[in-house]
């Protein structure tokens, strides 16, 4: 063990997008790689069964040799989707709606030293995910409680967790110990109202009427930290935090305010990628940190995610995982969409998978998903609308990774 050992270990995290990565250009100082791949799968859930894409993304990856032992580098990478997605609308005339092909996943800039570690500026996979970034391998179920997809499993962006926008990071390595540091530089300032149907425009009119039914919300820096010890060739711990604050102004200028923390540790055996068993867990705590599904924010919850796999000499893994966010009853922050005081907030369920590896880079699976969740609300409309992304389901598709 050792601090290039570290390194390489993190690398899956920071510089590298895919180990796959074609060269595409490379002299005495530059090189350029492009990376991704293309899943589509089909899926039955929620009474449905259709062709979807499945997370595809293209990405370029460049590198500059510097003196002095520097580097520079910079990744940009786009999600892209292969099946389409057309809905039809009717507004006095049928209209076809396509969503975006591409859109924004990663883009950042960065120099690196040996000695001295490495700075990164833009969006990108934040601290928090190299605490908890080993029970992801999942294809179609990503596990969504671990804190990491954040406000109804959208990208992280927002807090920093996942792939957070606008962040400073910094990374370093002693030995087997390595961590990383980072701050998001942002301002993100929105209205809130404690009326669910409210348009954001209404909201802050009813603001400016000095009603404290209206609340204007200033969401800016965060910061967060996260150390990873390689205890031997293939144990490895983890432990992080992450913290923002939500700065409430009410209309009738009364202020408080919410703090936005997370924080947990993890533990790995072996490298899923490898033949044989491999094991990873890891455990948070966190509190006005992510959102149920139809909106509302969690006061405090616990969440766990683990993941146990197998991958056999004939190019076989199997696998199954084990996911819960519990946040309990009374989870919602009153006074909040007129939230029933008794709802209960489970998120819970199992996913079993195998893969058959034509070679590393082409993957044909399948995975099965069982939900346990728990979503039990008086409100019999707001239970069905908490459970409309929650089902049992099941997956057959292909990754054609570059």
């Amino acid at each position: 063990m050792n601090k290039t050992l570290v390194a390489a270990w993190l690398s899956t995290i920071v510089i590298v997008p895919t180990v796959s990565a074609i060269e595409i250009y490379k002299d005495e100082t530059n090189a350029v790689a492009i990376g991704g791949f293309i899943d589509a799968r089909i899926i039955n859930t929620q009474d449905t069964t259709e062709v979807v894409n499945g997370a595809s993304r293209i990405n370029f990856a460049f590198s500059r040799q510097l003196k002095n032992d520097w580097q520079a580098y910079a990744l940009l990478e786009w999600g892209v989707n292969p099946v389409g997605s057309t809905d039809i609308v009717y507004n006095n005339r049928f209209e076809s709606i396509q969503d975006e092909f591409f859109y924004n996943r990663l883009g950042y800039v960065g120099l690196s030293h040996e000695k001295y570690g490495s700075i990164t500026l833009g969006k990108q996979w934040g601290a928090w995910y190299d605490v908890v970034y080993s029970t992801n391998y999942g294809f179609v179920w990503d596990g969504n409680t671990a804190g990491v997809y954040t406000y109804n499993k959208d990208d992280g962006a927002v807090n920093g967790v996942g792939r957070g926008d606008k962040t400073l990071q910094y990374r370093n390595s002693f030995g087997d110990l390595s961590f990383t540091v980072q701050t998001q530089l942002k301002n993100n300032t929105f209205f809130t109202c404690d009326n669910e149907n409210i348009t954001a425009r209404d909201c802050e009119r009813l603001l400016a009427t000095g009603s404290d039914a209206a609340q204007q919300v200033d969401y800016n820096y965060t910061y967060g930290g996260a150390v990873t010890y390689q205890a031997t060739d293939k144990l490895v711990l983890t432990a992080g935090m992450n913290r923002g604050e939500f700065d409430v102004t009410f209309g009738s200028g009364r202020t408080s305010t919410a703090v936005d923390l997370i924080y947990g540790m993890g533990v790995t055996w072996g490298n899923f990628k490898d033949n044989g068993f491999y094991a990873a867990i890891n455990v948070n705590k966190n509190e006005n940190h992510d959102t149920d599904n139809i909106g509302r924010l969690i006061d405090k919850a616990v969440g766990l995610e683990s993941l146990f796999s197998y991958q056999f000499d004939n190019e076989m893994r199997t696998f199954v995982s084990y996911n819960i966010l519990d946040a309990g009853n009374n989870y919602v922050i009153q006074p909040n969409f007129n939230a029933d005081p008794n709802d209960n907030f489970k998120r819970q369920f199992v996913v079993v998978g195998l893969h058959y590896m034509f070679d590393a880079a082409t993957v044909v699976y399948v995975e099965a998903r069982r939900d346990y969740s728990d979503f039990t609300s008086a409100d019999k409309e707001q239970q069905a609308r908490m459970e409309l992304s929650e089902d049992h389901g099941i997956a057959i598709g292909i990754r054609y990774t570059l």
